[in-house]
């Protein structure tokens, strides 16, 4: 597992980000973990933000497109951290862009926050985690609506590694279903061979029970 990813994880828990216990999804499912992104709160957290997506971003699509597009509300500040760190990192000035829940009908007017999308524009989705593929059944007819563009594809956070809709995983499906690829930054393989019985500041955070209880998790809603 390269550095980087490693280095996430560990940022993850610092943030608490993520968090084991018990816990319920958006699509309803008992879960023994959970990402929750609303936890990133001080500007030095989303620099590292930024930059953990840029990297992500550059190794799946490099950066020859014109948009980061981020759906609301979470989605805004990812965008705005991952632009400001691909531009850093990588010399590129790429546009970000968000969608509003409402239509604004003064001033800016519009679906859009940030850059407009035009024709024959690259774009890339940001999102947090996708456990269902729900909110790109509402991102991708948004952004088409704006013009020709092209979809390059998803990068989120953490790859849950569970069913979607069907019997495959929700980012094999929204990649299928859509024609793009998608990707993470880590996925629950890779934060769970990093932290199962090895200490992490003084404490084991996967012991055996919660390894068993992740396993169970799988055993119901991963990918058979």
């Amino acid at each position: 597992m390269e550095q980087y990813k490693q280095e996430f994880i560990e940022f993850m828990i610092d943030s608490d980000v993520l968090k084991f216990g018990d816990f319920v999804t958006k699509s309803g499912r008992k879960t023994p973990f959970f990402v929750n992104t609303g936890f990133y709160r001080t500007g030095k957290q989303l620099r590292k933000l930024g930059q953990y997506y840029a990297r992500a971003i550059n190794d799946t699509f490099g950066t020859d497109f014109d948009v980061l597009f981020g759906p609301a509300y979470k989605g805004i500040p990812l965008t705005v951290a991952a632009t400001i760190a691909i531009s850093e990192q990588y010399d590129k000035d790429i546009n970000y862009c968000s969608n509003r829940k409402e239509v604004k009908d003064h001033g800016d007017k519009g679906i859009l926050l940030g850059s407009p999308i035009k024709d024959n524009d690259k774009v890339v989705i940001i999102e947090d985690v996708t456990t269902a593929g729900t909110s790109i059944e509402e991102t991708v007819p948004i952004i088409k609506a704006q013009g020709d563009v092209e979809v390059m594809g998803l990068c989120v956070s953490v790859d849950r590694m569970e069913r979607g809709q069907g019997t495959k995983s929700a980012l094999t499906e929204i990649s299928e279903k859509y024609g793009f690829k998608t990707t993470a930054i880590v996925t629950m393989a890779e934060v769970v061979e990093h932290l199962y019985n090895k200490p992490y500041k003084g404490r084991v955070i996967i012991d055996d029970e919660l390894k068993a209880a992740i396993d169970a998790y799988y055993e119901e809603y991963g990918v058979k």
